[in-house]
């Protein structure tokens, strides 16, 4: 028996050491692996591995439980530690910036699709996929205003729930300048930050454990992912792939790194790619804004120094109006389909394409597959048969991935410029402090 509980306890504090072994590895690392093991096993495997997606769908299932929660409540604690008055002029930087950047992001995708022009030599295919329908323009910008704010945070319905936790929250810090300490009034409205607080801090504590499970989830949805394409399935389409693939790099290199990081904040491009590659590498993995929002938080403020003032605010709404990536796809895909049925676009649609997938961009939920929604709106504008929606559809987990990364890393490049722009960044134990420590040392030489 002694012997038997010896061994017992042996196994045991292996099994501690193998975990803590285990844990000691970054969790982007782990997840990257699992990301590469997955697509590996699904190439090999086939169908049979679309039988692990229940594992990914449950990792996806929850990212998005605690989106809400999160946006609430650190919208909540940003409003609390911001007047009325500087909140509108972040705000206004942030909008502008994030519009600024979608303009440019269209561009580059038409731009490279006009160079590669894919679907040429492709056949329009009979599908019977029928796709949503998309939102007329006007629906877009009156679906900001939610009629039942309760509603629609039970529906997971993100920009709404921004508008209505911006205006609670501005109304709570009137109620703190309007009402003398000490009165009910002020005590009630000072009670509902805290609150929002203590459940912003539990929020991150979830998040911990989601992304421990993730790598479980990653895995399974690579193996899914690929397992039901396969390489058969992505080779007509390279070059649809390779053109988002050239868009997505030109848009990062040119607008996120050399202009708005080399440029406009004079910091190294590579260190900002450092900071934000967890939430690159999970946007890349789950194809969701809204669910990688919670990694791209914990990047701006651990990584960049960024005030949650700023990020509280900015993250979620680029999540919801900033699909820089989605947009530009946009553009290729509408170059793509003209091709398949043997149509050249002219220069005036393609200014169509351009402010359609622009406006367009701003009702577009960070969920999977919410590009292929607006694809029907420019397709539509254009004339251009829907059927395409559906050829696109199995490959657009593929596609879907790089615009989701796309869309993460402009969330961040811009919060950044907001925060320096606003003095609201904290450089200490960030990615940028040893090179300023290096810069200022070089300059004293």
């Amino acid at each position: 028996m002694a012997l038997f509980l010896c061994h017992r306890h042996m196994a045991g504090n292996s099994m501690r050491r193998s975990w803590q072994k285990y844990r000691s590895v970054p969790i982007i690392y782990r997840i990257g692996v699992a990301f590469i093991l997955g697509s590996v096993l699904g190439l090999i495997v086939g169908e049979p591995a679309t039988r692990l997606e229940p594992l990914g769908t449950l990792f996806v299932r929850l990212l998005t439980m605690i989106i809400i929660p999160i946006v609430f409540f650190t919208l909540l604690m940003g409003a609390r530690r911001l007047s009325p008055s500087s909140l509108g002029k972040i705000g206004a930087q942030t909008v502008f910036l994030y519009i600024i950047t979608t303009g440019v992001a269209i561009g580059f995708g038409l731009l490279v699709g006009n160079l590669i022009n894919p679907g040429t030599g492709l056949e329009l295919a009979d599908t019977n996929v029928e796709p949503e329908e998309a939102p007329s323009m006007l629906e877009v910008f009156l679906n900001i205003v939610p009629e039942n704010p309760v509603g629609s945070m039970a529906e997971g319905s993100v920009l709404p729930t921004i508008f209505f936790t911006i205006v609670f929250g501005l109304a709570l810090t009137y109620l703190l300048d309007e009402y003398d300490a000490g009165t009910t009034v002020h005590e009630g409205a000072q009670t509902v930050f805290n609150i929002a607080e203590t459940g912003a801090e539990a929020m991150f504590k979830i998040v911990w454990g989601v992304m421990e499970y993730g790598v479980i989830g990653v895995f399974a949805l690579m193996a899914a992912t690929f397992g039901q394409a396969g390489v058969s399935a992505i080779v007509p389409y390279a070059k649809l792939i390779g053109a988002v693939a050239l868009a997505v790099g030109l848009h990062i290199g040119v607008t996120y790194l050399l202009i708005i990081q080399v440029g406009l904040l004079r910091r190294s491009p590579i260190d900002f790619l450092r900071g934000a590659k967890d939430a690159m590498v999970t946007a890349l993995s789950i194809r969701s804004s809204s669910g990688t929002l919670p990694v791209t938080m914990e990047d701006a403020d651990k990584n960049f120094g960024v005030n949650e003032e700023v990020y509280s605010f900015s993250l979620p709404l680029g999540a919801t109006i900033n699909m820089d990536g989605t947009a530009m796809y946009q553009g290729i895909a509408a170059i793509f389909a003209a091709n398949m049925v043997g149509q050249t676009l002219t220069l005036g649609e393609q200014l169509t394409v351009l402010v359609t997938a622009l406006l367009a961009s701003v009702g577009t939920a960070g969920v999977p597959g919410s590009g292929l929604i607006m694809l029907t709106l420019v397709l539509t504008q254009l004339g251009l048969p829907l059927e395409v929606v559906g050829m696109v559809a199995g490959v657009d987990p593929i596609l879907d991935r790089m615009r989701t990364m796309n869309n993460v890393t402009g969330d961040l490049a811009v919060t950044t410029l907001i925060a320096d722009w606003n003095g609201k960044i904290d450089l200490t134990g960030t990615v940028w402090e040893v090179t300023d420590k290096v810069s200022s040392v070089t300059s004293t030489d």
